[in-house]
């Protein structure tokens, strides 16, 4: 692995072109938008009043259906960074509901949805690509996929909790 200084010599030259700076701003004020759009369209979701910028890893704000909220669990719409694309994560308010979750997932035969394989090291209980590649060509269609993809992801939670 290379040193760190040699690191951010080749970040202090990929932020002179300004390319970053700018792709990195377009994507932040994308996601916000995204996260107004639900809360103005799902005012009976919780939709977080923040959003996590992350580490160029991940950026994610939280939607959470009154449903999933009484369970204190919640879903995360993700942007993962160097995956390049937009995921729904079911994750729990806190460790003991995340375990909990997560065990019952385990032990039921319901594999509509990659559940991780162990809770170390992961935020998520359950994990769904909405948009791979996203084109940002077009918000509009791709703030709609996203949109549906995380009902559909929300409501196949909420129909397997009722039944558990």
């Amino acid at each position: 692995m290379e040193p760190f200084h040699v690191f951010m010599d080749d970040y202090r030259k990929q932020l002179e072109k300004g390319v970053i700076q700018k792709a990195y701003k377009g994507l932040m004020e994308y996601i916000l938008e995204l996260r107004t759009y639900f809360k103005d369209k799902y005012p009976d979701c919780y939709v977080s009043g923040s959003i996590y910028y992350g580490y160029m890893d991940m950026t994610y704000f939280s939607f959470i259906p009154e449903s999933l909220k009484s369970r204190n669990l919640k879903i995360a719409i993700v942007f993962l960074h160097e995956a390049f694309r937009f995921e729904a994560w079911l994750a729990g308010a806190n460790k003991h509901v995340q375990a909990k979750t997560w065990k019952l997932f385990k032990e039921s035969d319901w594999n509509k949805y990659h559940l991780v394989p162990s809770l170390q090291g992961e935020d998520a209980i359950l994990q769904h690509v909405l948009v791979e590649n996203p084109d940002f060509n077009d918000l509009q269609t791709l703030t709609g996929h996203i949109e549906q993809g995380t009902l559909g992801f929300s409501m196949d939670i909420e129909n397997f909790l009722s039944k558990h």
